[in-house]
């Protein structure tokens, strides 16, 4: 177990939306002092970005959480992630997508100051928290920053999570975000 320099480590936590964030904010805010981190270059279009973080600014000031938000690059995450358009959600796009997300993420907690990264990712039933889990572990290892490990579906947590979302009527979107997960059919 790593020492931390207060009481409370300082998690940077990257967020990909409000649904997927009130749930594993209320499991972490007793153990971290959490900002969120919302970088989600992968999401399309830019009206479907900003009515996400619309929502997680939202979540934020009614959580009294803090909120860094990142830069909208959908040049480099398309350059990254832009090579699989074929691809079904859950494929090949997906790793890459997660390590460009949470390269950003490790590199922001390295430069605050920050004792530990994290995501919601793993919430999501349509996400491979293994393969979540090993890009944090790498990217911990090249920053030098801790990286939480979670499986937050675990337990219900996607059922809690869908559950909070009625409750406080969070914005529910019907594909991950990106340009190639909108099929017709949705």
């Amino acid at each position: 177990m790593v020492k931390y320099s207060t009481s409370k480590p300082r998690m940077l936590l990257h967020s990909c939306c409000t649904t997927c964030t009130a749930y594993p904010i209320s499991l972490l805010k007793e153990r971290f002092d959490i900002t969120l981190f919302y970088y989600n270059p992968n999401i399309f279009p830019e009206e479907e970005y900003n009515r996400r973080l619309a929502d997680i600014r939202a979540l934020a000031d009614t959580s009294g959480t803090s909120l860094i938000e990142g830069k909208y690059d959908t040049a480099g995450w398309d350059n990254a992630a832009g090579h699989f358009p074929d691809e079904p959600e859950g494929g090949m796009r997906c790793p890459v997508c997660f390590n460009f997300r949470l390269e950003k993420t490790a590199e922001t907690a390295r430069e605050k100051g920050f004792d530990i990264f994290g995501t919601t990712l793993s919430i999501s039933p349509h996400k491979n928290s293994k393969a979540i889990n090993k890009a944090g572990d790498l990217l911990a290892a090249k920053t030098g920053i801790d990286f939480y490990r979670a499986d937050f579906k675990k337990k219900d947590g996607f059922k809690k999570a869908i559950d909070l979302s009625k409750k406080f009527s969070f914005y529910r979107q019907n594909y991950c975000g990106c340009k190639y997960s909108i099929r017709p059919d949705k």
